[in-house]
């Protein structure tokens, strides 16, 4: 019996009694997350949702056989042994990171999760010696083998090929409006909004120190303003823009980021190098948006470079005459 993760033990020092311990404690943590996927998908991918319903309850049926196994073996009572007392033993990820994962993210650890368990049952089949155990491990490594034709069943069952295309369109909208929508605001103001003050520091000082640091601090600033501004703005429930904190990181990151790209060059000490570089960096930055703003969000790419491009050479234009006027 395993106390606790201080006594480690090695999967080849195991008994067959705790060997199909393991398998039970295995299967049962399998079955629920499998169902945690599912309540986490239920309100927006029903069809999903209910493949991860029927894989749980397979699963469920695995135990079932094993716990017979283990009382017609060994009685009743069924050691404490989980997947982390046991050295080198394959770890799930924690459920509560599956809040940050997209459809085809939890749909890819599900197939993972199947691969490790036949692993796991071809491992303990070579352990056995009792032939009514060696059956039922070499029993559940072929049925984890053919998991994957379940799954395709299961996904022909409930996922067709309509669900799946309206599922996929879902989660495509869904990581549009949470990550790359504010992600873009965000590299559209820090681009933009910063080229004034930066530039006009720049033909004022002609001092490359002072113009990275307003440079720095601008970006900085707007990357705070506009995080805490996405985040405050909507909570996501009713527009289903999804978290607000997903939302604000994509656009204070994002905003900081579009700003640091024209400031960094002027770490470089000689001001017209470092000038001439940061114009070819926002040259670069703002067609680089133009080009995401058709690519993702369907914009036409005319009026994308007219709102992008022209708009962000006209604030260079200012920021420049300003400073050397």
């Amino acid at each position: 019996m395993i106390s606790g993760y201080g006594n480690r033990r090695r999967f080849r020092d195991l008994s067959e009694q705790e060997i199909l311990a393991l398998a039970i404690s295995s299967e049962e943590d399998d079955a629920r997350i499998y169902r945690s996927y599912a309540e986490r998908l239920r309100a927006e991918y029903p069809a999903s949702a209910a493949i991860f319903d029927d894989m749980a309850a397979e699963e469920d049926k695995h135990r079932s056989r094993l716990i017979a196994l283990h009382q017609h073996r060994f009685g009743q009572v069924i050691p404490l042994l989980r997947r982390e007392h046991v050295a080198g033993y394959y770890a799930r990820k924690p459920v509560w990171l599956m809040e940050t994962m997209t459809l085809e993210q939890i749909r890819g650890e599900a197939e993972a999760m199947e691969r490790q368990a036949q692993a796991f049952y071809e491992a303990a089949t070579t352990r056995a010696t009792d032939a009514e155990t060696r059956k039922l491990l070499g029993d559940l490594a072929a049925a984890e083998a053919a998991h994957h034709s379940t799954a395709e069943a299961l996904e022909h069952k409930h996922l067709g090929r309509d669900a799946r295309a309206s599922e996929d369109e879902t989660a495509k909208r869904q990581f549009l409006l949470t990550w790359v929508q504010p992600g873009l605001a965000g590299l559209m103001d820090g681009s933009v909004s910063t080229l004034a003050p930066i530039f006009a520091t720049a033909f004022a000082t002609q001092d490359t120190h002072t113009t990275f640091l307003v440079g720095l601090a601008a970006s900085v600033g707007a990357g705070i303003s506009m995080g805490f501004t996405e985040a405050a703005s909507d909570d996501g429930q009713l527009s289903g823009r999804g978290s607000p904190v997903k939302r604000g990181f994509a656009s204070g990151i994002m905003t900081t980021l579009g700003g640091l790209g024209h400031a960094l060059p002027y770490l470089i000490p000689d001001f017209w190098t470092a000038t001439v570089i940061a114009m070819i960096v926002v040259f670069v930055e703002l067609w680089a948006i133009a080009w995401i703003q058709n690519k993702y969000m369907d914009t036409p790419f005319l009026r994308a470079t007219l709102q992008v491009v022209l708009g962000g050479a006209l604030v260079f234009a200012a920021g420049a005459i300003i400073g050397a006027g």
